[in-house]
């Protein structure tokens, strides 16, 4: 393990310590940190989703924006607006920025929101672009919005559409802890408690990773080697979705309406490749493919009214593409 991976390592490690009971979330961010990627936190209230985006960013020394998403928001409230302002007498448009111009932008509870302010925020997620009147504002090189959302079920949220979802490259599901992370979760909350009380210094606010790191992190991410073997199991498991009847004895066909975009092929590459660099390797293996397959390739297809009908998820259907799926 070199230098920037260890680095790395201490970022997922101090994240961890403030985030009990969630290992799949912290790495699954930092996944998404070093491919560029946008990643969508979805559980029900209590399960740390905020507390995981707002922990990665102390970690880091980076500027951070957060959105509470309301149905009253409106696309200047997350972009920035343009107002009048006199300048040595004169009057010019001066933009103001909102908080999509930062490193790391939590959209807390993005599916509350309008539509209008999902397309003003699709845009900064597919472009690193904000288009406020006749200008387009480029964002910086560390630009990556972390999301949360409630269950769909849940009252007062909508879902998002399909090219907004297809742009997150992973979307993780966030559980419940277990009995003995919660009773760890207790005593942490109670520490932190303690030391507010007595004026100690917050640990989790100490930034232990420059922004360049993570730079420097993707720039190797492009030297790790994807096999022929490999490549071909990344595009087989997202044929599976499109071509279902590939696989004439399993449900696939019966459960799957629309197969994921090419997007999913890309982000099987370089979520696996990310995940093989985490564990020093300089190659990706199957197993890589696999670890990350459910975060990158369940948000991607369509159930179909027969699935949903059954109480089929998209667990379940990547669940019956692994088991069937060969490789290589």
């Amino acid at each position: 393990m070199n230098q920037l991976q260890s680095k790395v390592s201490e970022l997922i490690t101090r994240v961890e310590s403030d985030v009990i009971g969630q290992e799949h979330v912290v790495r699954a961010l930092v996944i998404g940190l070093l491919t560029n990627g946008h990643v969508l936190l979805e559980g029900l209230p209590g399960t740390a989703k905020t507390r995981s985006v707002k922990s990665l960013a102390s970690s880091l020394n980076s500027q951070f924006g957060r959105v509470q998403f309301t149905p009253d928001l409106l696309p200047s409230d997350v972009t920035g607006t343009e107002s009048y302002q006199e300048i040595d007498g004169k009057p010019q448009l001066k933009f103001q920025p909102g908080p999509i111009f930062s490193n790391i932008v939590l959209a807390d509870e993005i599916n509350r929101a309008p539509a209008k302010v999902q397309a003003a925020l699709l845009e900064a997620m597919a472009e690193s672009t904000v288009t406020v009147g006749e200008k387009s504002h480029v964002l910086s090189d560390l630009f990556m919005v972390l999301a949360t959302q409630n269950p769909v079920e849940q009252e007062g949220t909508y879902p998002l559409p399909e090219a907004q979802m297809d742009r997150f490259i992973m979307k993780v599901t966030v559980d419940y802890p277990e009995d003995e992370a919660e009773r760890d979760i207790i005593r942490l909350v109670r520490g932190e408690e303690l030391a507010e009380k007595n004026g100690n210094a917050d640990s989790s606010t100490q930034s232990v990773l420059d922004p360049s790191t993570i730079l420097e992190a993707r720039n190797e991410l492009a030297t790790v080697n994807v096999s022929e073997m490999v490549e071909n199991y990344i595009v087989a498991l997202v044929m599976a979705t499109r071509k279902p009847k590939r696989y004439p004895n399993t449900d696939l066909e019966k459960w799957i309406d629309v197969g994921a975009s090419p997007r999913a092929s890309i982000a099987l590459d370089k979520c696996a490749r990310a995940q093989a660099w985490l564990h020093g390797r300089d190659h990706v293996l199957p197993d890589d493919v696999r670890a990350i397959a459910h975060n990158v390739l369940g948000h991607r297809f369509s159930l179909s009214y027969d699935a949903l009908a059954d109480g089929i998820s998209q667990k379940m259907v990547v669940d019956l593409l692994l088991d069937h799926v060969a490789i290589g």
